[in-house]
């Protein structure tokens, strides 16, 4: 299912699916907020992203030398490494690359 929000309140982390019911609740000591895909979270904690899903089970780690978070879309995010953006799915998996121009 979607996600439609997710909120910081205090040291806790919701999601909250499409129909508005809460799906989820991390600490929020598991990372800091960077993007929220459509049915996923990205939280970076030391060099480490981690993406969780809608139900607040993580399914992907990936080291933060692989770049900086750009943003998330739809189900992709985007890391900006250089003068290049590589693009990844929700697994973790990278799917594009292109210039950043």
């Amino acid at each position: 299912m979607a996600i439609s929000d997710v909120q910081e309140k205090g040291s806790w982390i919701y999601i909250y699916d499409g129909n508005g019911t809460k799906s989820a609740t991390l600490s929020g000591s598991i990372g800091d907020l960077m993007g929220i895909g459509s049915d996923f979270i990205v939280l970076l904690k030391g060099s480490w992203y981690y993406v969780y899903d809608e139900d607040g089970k993580k399914i992907a780690t990936l080291s933060k030398s692989s770049g900086d978070f750009k943003n998330a879309v739809g189900n992709s995010f985007n890391l900006i490494k250089g003068s290049w953006v590589y693009t990844y799915d929700r697994k973790g998996k990278k799917i594009n690359t292109t210039s950043a121009r």
